[in-house]
């Protein structure tokens, strides 16, 4: 199993999309605690929820990919980018 991150952005001026959202989204990614690793919200300049960032356990890149199209935030149209990266954690225990 690799580790991919997943850095999601918003679309401008969507919190209120995101906090309408956000139960079915925690709930979604509840479902994967075996492979979500790590999770949260990316802050702008004021503090407010502007995007996710999820370390997730998978097969492959496509199953990261499977996971955030999935994903309510996603299905809500939230996400202004998605970016998937590879990772390897080499400081710090996941």
């Amino acid at each position: 199993m690799a580790l991919f991150v997943l850095i999601c952005l918003d679309k401008p001026d969507s919190l209120d999309l995101r906090m309408a959202t956000r139960p079915a989204h925690l709930a979604y990614a509840g479902t994967f605690s075996d492979v979500v690793k790590l999770g949260g919200p990316i802050l702008d300049d004021k503090g407010d929820m502007a995007g996710s960032l999820i370390i997730l356990e998978g097969e492959s890149e496509e199953a990261a990919r499977a996971f955030t199209r999935d994903d309510p935030y996603s299905l809500a149209g939230l996400f202004q980018s998605v970016q998937i990266l590879p990772f390897r954690a080499t400081v710090g225990n996941l």
